[in-house]
């Protein structure tokens, strides 16, 4: 008999370690799949990512908004508008020919095993997370613009902007190579070739690498626009300090003129 799984991955408003989580929701997490941590109560399952992503499976939605509350989220009954998430449906289906297959519409399951539901978890997280990187990114590229125009006069405040644009990108590329770890799969992975196939489709389908180079692109640009504004800036400092030696030198000559004519 089919039987059918919500999977719904909530990405926090609000960074919350992992012990403020198990304290606020009477939990305790098991190590799961490389950072990616979970706990299990029957049928139902909570699974953490450290970068700021609690799943749900098998939680009725009063369930989840309860949770929420729990958490401190604000708006927590209307979490679906407040908060970036992404739900997936699983199929468990004991009839089927091969172990897993994955769909635009479900995540269909030979059996409802828990590395199964872990892996499901951890690849939507993955997805839920890029997509905040990439909405952070879409507010940095329209500042982008504004901070470009201000290269056509020096301050050094203003400089100071280009150069926390800059250390700012620098964490948001950080952030999804090393907290994402969209770039190498999970070391279980290589023993298990099953889960390995269900990770390669649910990363396939929800087109993590494509989104990822995409971003990389993006972050580039990005930064090479922000490297030539600060060389512009440099250039123009640059330029500050030699006419300030040159007013230092020009004054330093008037006052010896002024020294040797009065005596």
């Amino acid at each position: 008999m089919d039987t059918s799984f919500s999977l719904i991955s909530i990405s926090l408003p609000k960074p919350l370690a992992r012990h403020e989580i198990e304290i606020r929701l009477e939990c305790v997490f098991k190590k799961g799949i490389e950072k990616t941590f979970y706990t299990q109560e029957g049928e139902r399952y909570l699974i953490y990512t450290h970068f700021n992503v609690l799943s749900f499976i098998n939680w009725d939605k009063a369930s989840i908004e309860k949770a929420l509350i729990k958490l401190g989220v604000d708006h927590a009954a209307s979490f679906e508008q407040e908060c970036l998430f992404q739900d997936y449906p699983i199929l468990i289906k004991p009839s089927l020919d091969v172990t897993c297959k994955v769909t635009n519409e479900h995540i269909v399951l030979k059996e409802p095993l828990p590395i199964y539901f872990i892996i499901s978890a951890l690849v939507v997280s993955q997805s839920v997370g890029l997509e905040k990187y990439e909405q952070d990114l879409d507010v940095y590229f329209g500042k982008s613009q504004e901070l470009l125009d201000v290269t056509k006069s020096y301050t050094f405040f203003k400089r100071s902007r280009l150069v926390e644009f800059a250390r700012n990108l620098i964490f948001i590329q950080h952030g999804m190579v090393n907290d994402l770890f969209l770039l190498d799969k999970p070391n279980i992975l290589w023993d298990n070739e099953e889960a390995e196939k269900l990770y390669n489709m649910l990363s396939s389908t929800l087109e993590l690498k494509d989104r990822f180079e995409i971003v990389e692109h993006k972050l580039t640009h990005l930064k090479e626009n922000i490297t030539l504004a600060l060389d512009l800036f440099n250039h123009k400092h640059s330029e500050v300090l030699e006419w300030i030696i040159i007013l230092l030198i020009a004054f330093e000559i008037v006052m010896g003129l002024i020294e040797f004519f009065g005596h």
